[in-house]
């Protein structure tokens, strides 16, 4: 047969290789899909409330080192258990289907028994496929690399929940990662230093340096900007990250735009930070676009960049239908930076984001800024609810 290989760079997960077999004797046919780019800094988990047919069609990337679980069923499709795929839900449930039924013959051979039940199993995996009763689909990556279309794009989906995680030892040696053991050295002070390290292109995997600073904002606190430079193919990304502690309060920023000017005010969104403008009914959620240290109009352009290079909403599988409403959202955008008037707001519960103020150390009559109590499950999603940092060592010693 023949195998054809396309490289290809997706948004949200990098650059994958899409191969395709077939075979001309026997018509057999095969296709799946390989991460071509880096390892992402967090694990992933989508979590998709099934709710009708439509929600069956949704696309989906899933790498070869996810887990696919449908807790209903008591059901999991193992890390490393099948290849990389780019198909939809009902298709991964197919692929499930076809794997189940494959030694079905032999089983009915040796044991009766085990293939009736396998049987009845694939009885309710097909049942799946008719959304009879809603299901839960969770789709766990550690490589960060795997994909969960929203078919609401670009605004917010009530079904679907996506959750960024940090990695556990066991995870990163499984994705062949080092895990460095080694204390922070604390006592050198970075602050007067630029230091550099090696790296690797995220478009061309060239050879390339990092530069990583700690930077203290005016009237704020100190970030650790992060800049990556190749020489090859001229591509830059720079990453901010919180150079302090998550504060006592949340903090929600409104900011009322009401002239060109506003787009020249500095912003500081950390990666625990969703934004919203009500006028547009659009909004970002956490840790989408990661931690930026920009302008309001380059965050702007970051998030029209956002839709406009999404093949998911404006390739060739969108509708016509959701097409155009994508384009009249992106003609709306255009026209904030200027043209209409519109709130801008940051809702950070780490309190780690910042924008602006102009008329520093004095109010601004169109910058508003909420301290608010985080409920417990902002908490939860932080991890702080079971973090302890004060009395833990009397309870360690009274629990020998």
């Amino acid at each position: 047969g023949v195998t054809r290989l396309l490289l290809t760079r997706i948004p949200f997960f990098k650059e994958i290789i899409v191969s395709s077999f077939s075979c001309d004797s026997c018509s057999w046919s095969n296709t799946e899909i390989q991460s071509a780019g880096r390892i992402q800094e967090q694990g992933v988990r989508y979590t998709l409330a099934v709710t009708s047919r439509q929600d069956m069609n949704r696309e989906v990337v899933k790498t070869d080192c996810a887990s696919a679980r449908i807790p209903e069923l008591d059901f999991e499709i193992p890390a490393f258990s099948q290849k990389g795929v780019l198909t939809t839900i009902e298709g991964i449930i197919d692929r499930a289907v076809a794997g189940l039924e494959q030694d079905q013959p032999a089983r009915r051979a040796m044991d009766r028994e085990v293939a009736r039940k396998i049987d009845e199993f694939i009885g309710k995996l097909r049942q799946l496929k008719e959304v009879n009763s809603p299901f839960t689909f969770i789709l766990d990556d550690p490589s960060g690399n795997s994909f969960v279309e929203n078919p609401h794009a670009p605004q917010r989906d009530e079904a679907l929940v996506v959750t960024h995680y940090r990695r556990s030892p066991q995870q990163s040696a499984m994705l062949g990662l080092e895990v460095d053991a080694k204390p922070p050295d604390t006592a050198e002070d970075l602050r007067d230093e630029v230091l550099q390290f090696n790296t690797n292109c995220p478009e061309c995997n060239a050879p390339a340096s990092t530069n990583m600073k700690l930077v203290q904002i005016p009237h704020f606190k100190e970030v650790i900007i992060m800049a990556t430079n190749c020489d090859s193919c001229g591509h830059r990304t720079n990453e901010v990250k919180s150079g302090g502690a998550i504060e006592p309060q949340g903090t929600r920023i409104t900011l009322r735009i009401t002239d060109p000017s506003d787009m020249t005010r500095d912003i500081l969104k950390s990666e625990t930070c969703s934004v919203e403008i009500p006028e547009l009914e659009f909004e970002l959620g956490m840790g989408a676009l990661g931690g930026k240290f920009t302008t309001l109009e380059g965050l702007l352009k970051d998030i029209r960049d956002l839709v406009e290079k999404n093949p998911f909403t404006l390739g060739d599988s969108s509708t016509p239908s959701r097409t155009g409403k994508l384009q009249e959202f992106l003609g709306k955008l255009q026209d904030v930076k200027g043209k209409t008037k519109a709130h801008f707001i940051m809702d950070d519960p780490a309190g780690n984001s910042y924008l602006q103020n102009v008329y520093a150390p004095e109010e601004d009559p169109e910058l508003r800024v909420q301290r608010y109590e985080r409920t417990f499950e902002q908490n939860e999603e932080l991890g702080l609810n079971d973090m302890k940092t004060e009395g833990y060592e009397t309870e360690a010693a009274s629990g020998r």
